[in-house]
């Protein structure tokens, strides 16, 4: 029988192999792909559309769930746009918890990267060693927020509350002896920035254990280097923003190029690659991980010393304080409108951007004066990296696919808006 030789492959929708419900569709000749075919719109969200019936407020917890692995960054696109055509002013202490927070979340994407990255690739460990990291940074999400993903923390002109003074603690149970409960407690015994700060003494001792795993790895830099390179001129024209353009050569950062909240005052360092290979993307966002850590570390030096608001106090579109809102008919007022109706925006558009970990998170906002938006459009950094796959994944062999995914840091979320 002669060899069959050119096929079409099916690669995906399944959820893990695929970052998500992404289909493939790849022409293949042999074992080389000729041609790859990204199929999405499988996951239907709608976030945009459903944004459009919604007073604006309500639309926080939305944004959470499109990048479902960054989600406090996602928030903070959304709310800058708000503040931004309402102009309302931010107190410099929910500044700080927003630049803090969107380095936590920094953290926890660049860590899911790297474990589901590696594990991709056939490297088992390093999904178990991120995955213990991670716990601790959900546990600050938790604290803050009341929950360990989808925190809707955020909100225009300001955060929900302040940072607790107390960490919640572990219990023992049947499955965990005092012994163990009082190990996990011993970080856990004053506030939630003396938690921050002890992890931020640990963090870069964890990195260095990753980078004792893959980054002279033999296997890791045979599957990695030389692969889906991507050249400085063509990952601008492709719309590569993040690690995926900064991995081509090029030092654009928008927390240094159009600085907003307070990045402007912190010390940190904007890694670049030199090949634009999969292997140099992995060096960024491993150093990503430590300059983040850096920036966490200022911000708790900062907050330590600084108390004071952590919202506006603007009720039109902040909500009063509890014991306000229960002691004044003014407030109570403010509080059923604002939770009844929600706010209105001045007409006009408006679109901000935030250096979101996948790249540049922009939210486009039209205003038609009303209390919904007339239109939001999300500008995802995801969905342009996938519109690469064709052409990074062209010539390569078919387990080169998965390294190429991997290295994209696709969410399927902010893609299927």
């Amino acid at each position: 029988m002669p060899e069959i030789k050119n096929y079409t492959l099916n690669f995906g929708p399944q959820h893990p192999a695929a970052h998500g419900v992404l289909r493939l569709v790849l022409e293949m000749d042999g074992e080389v792909i000729e041609r790859a075919d990204p199929h999405i719109g499988l996951l239907h969200r709608a976030t945009e559309k459903l944004a459009e019936s919604k007073p604006f407020n309500q639309s926080i917890g939305y944004m959470d769930r499109l990048d479902y692995v960054s989600m406090m960054c996602n928030e903070h696109g959304y709310v800058m746009a708000i503040e931004k055509l309402l102009q309302l002013e931010v107190p410099e202490r929910a500044q700080y918890i927003r630049v803090m927070f969107d380095e936590i979340t920094r953290i926890l994407n660049h860590l899911m990267w790297i474990g589901t990255h590696a594990l991709d690739v056939g490297a088992m460990t390093m999904f178990l060693y991120a995955f213990r990291e991670r716990e601790d940074l959900m546990d600050m999400y938790e604290a803050v927020s009341g929950a360990r993903m989808h925190a809707s923390y955020y909100r225009p002109g300001g955060v929900a509350r302040d940072l607790p003074d107390a960490m919640p603690q572990y219990e023992a149970n049947k499955w965990r002896s005092q012994k163990d409960a009082n190990r996990l407690n011993e970080n856990r015994q004053s506030s939630l920035l003396d938690f921050i700060d002890d992890f931020t003494q640990r963090f870069p001792t964890y990195v260095d254990e990753y980078e004792t795993l893959l980054t002279d790895n033999r296997i890791w830099k045979q599957r990695t280097v030389g692969i889906g390179v991507v050249s400085e001129e063509r990952a601008y024209q492709l719309g590569f923003t993040g690690p995926m353009l900064r991995g081509s050569g090029v030092a654009w950062d928008l927390r240094k190029k159009q600085p907003y909240e307070v990045y402007a005052d912190m010390d940190f360092d904007i890694p670049v690659g030199t090949n634009g290979d999969c292997y140099d993307r992995y060096l960024v966002r491993v150093e990503e991980l430590r300059q983040s850590n850096r920036i966490i570390q200022q911000c708790v030096k900062w907050l330590r010393n600084n108390p004071g608001p952590i919202a506006s106090d603007n009720h039109k579109v902040v909500p009063p304080r509890r014991e306000e809102m229960k002691a004044d008919m003014e407030g109570l007022i403010h509080h059923f409108k604002l939770f009844t109706e929600g706010f209105c925006l001045p007409a006009g558009e408006v679109y901000t951007a935030v250096e979101h970990p996948k790249g540049e998170f922009g939210v486009f906002l039209v205003s038609d004066g009303s209390n919904k938006p007339y239109r939001l459009k999300v500008r995802a950094p995801g969905f342009a990296h996938l519109s690469s796959m064709n052409e990074m994944a062209k010539g390569h062999m078919l387990a080169d696919v998965v390294a190429i995914i991997g290295t994209q840091d696709i969410v399927f979320g902010e893609i299927d808006r």
